[in-house]
């Protein structure tokens, strides 16, 4: 199993669970099995070309998806997934 977690935003969609559990090869796979368990889940993570969104940044372990394989990024048992919202502003 690998630990999912759960930005405050989409907890309303995980019935306010932070942390969740998804049994999958890789991220795609995640993000299918989140799916299944709580529905919403994927359009918010994936846009309609089937890439992750532009706001949303994932990390497996500390590292950027992005920096690794994507959404093809192999996971294992006991590894962590964090849901990270992008975040935008400036200095005021």
């Amino acid at each position: 199993m690998v630990n999912v977690r759960v930005p405050t935003p989409l907890r309303r969609i995980t019935n306010g669970l932070g942390e969740v559990q998804v049994n999958a090869a890789n991220v795609r796979e995640a993000i299918e099995e989140l799916e299944k368990q709580f529905s919403g889940m994927r359009e918010r993570l994936i846009d309609e070309n089937g890439e992750l969104r532009r706001f949303v940044n994932l990390y497996l372990n500390d590292e950027d998806i992005r920096f690794l394989q994507g959404l093809d990024t192999p996971l294992k048992p006991g590894d962590t997934l964090s849901i990270v919202p992008a975040i935008a502003g400036g200095f005021t």
